[in-house]
């Protein structure tokens, strides 16, 4: 796989939901759970990241890559000092950590930049 990197590296893909709001997430929560079969049938895989993470300016072009490939799963990105209680409520203690989640639990986990295990873990569960 070819990952094309940008040279803003904090820019915002069309491919990523960005969510600076814990309204706006727990609104996309609800619509996760009301309706899984119009949400990429419930598959999403979650970028806990954070402004001052060396390791995420490295990793966010390529999960904004990623995001374009596998348009079978909803990809969403997540600040940890804006939605700290989301943070919290996954458990997430260094950035990055991803976060596969597939029909309403957490089926896998990265920690850390590492390009390699995540498309892995994401081929596994998200096939296109």
């Amino acid at each position: 796989m070819g990952v094309l990197f940008s040279s803003t590296l904090e820019e915002e893909s069309p491919d990523v939901k960005a969510f600076h709001s814990a309204e706006r997430w727990e609104s996309y929560l609800e619509k996760i759970k009301e309706s899984p079969k119009l949400i990429n049938k419930n598959q999403v895989v979650i970028y806990f990241t954070a402004s001052w993470c060396g390791p995420c300016k490295f990793i966010t072009p390529v999960f904004n890559h990623m995001a374009a490939e596998f348009a079978n799963a909803d990809f969403v990105k997540i600040d940890v000092d804006e939605l700290s209680g989301v943070a919290k409520e996954f458990k997430v203690e260094a950035m990055p950590t991803f976060v596969l989640w597939k029909e309403g639990k957490e089926v896998e986990r990265v920690v850390g930049a590492n390009k390699d295990e995540l498309q892995n873990k994401i081929k596994k569960h998200y096939q296109l």
